[in-house]
């Protein structure tokens, strides 16, 4: 299976893909919550990447580019965006948000009840397909 590297135009297709081809019939989020992400550190293109999250259909929609009127903005430096994103690891979340490497603007409740979702097995197996893709 081809690698590539986090948040590369290559990536963001081939995780677009398993998310579509992926049978996303679990539980739906019950958290409307419209999040953009600034990524910074970014070890390709201008160095930042611009992104989104929105659950306000029920399900995940992740994708680039910025939501008009979002929730919250997060701004977060690659390596820490990949240990949560990617390798679903929400110490690293704390603790770059404790040492002031995450910066949030909006509604920090938002943020929090997030982090209190238990994905159901299909998100599970789409996160894990998304890991072995992610270089």
């Amino acid at each position: 299976m081809p690698k590539y590297p986090f948040l590369s135009s290559d990536w963001v297709a081939a995780a677009k893909k398993i998310r579509e081809d992926s049978d996303m019939g679990g539980t739906p989020i019950s958290l409307p919550v419209r999040m953009n992400q600034i990524i910074t550190e970014v070890p390709f293109g201008d160095g930042r990447v611009e992104a989104h999250m929105d659950t306000s259909s029920g399900g995940l929609e992740l994708d680039l580019g910025h939501l008009e009127a979002p929730d919250l903005t997060v701004t977060l430096d690659y390596e820490t965006a990949k240990a949560i994103l990617v390798e679903g690891n929400p110490q690293a979340g704390m603790q770059a948000f404790l040492a002031g490497r995450i910066k949030v603007d909006g509604d920090m409740a938002k943020l929090m009840a997030l982090q209190s979702l238990t994905p159901d097995e299909s998100a599970t197996a789409v996160a894990e397909k998304i890991r072995d893709i992610t270089d």
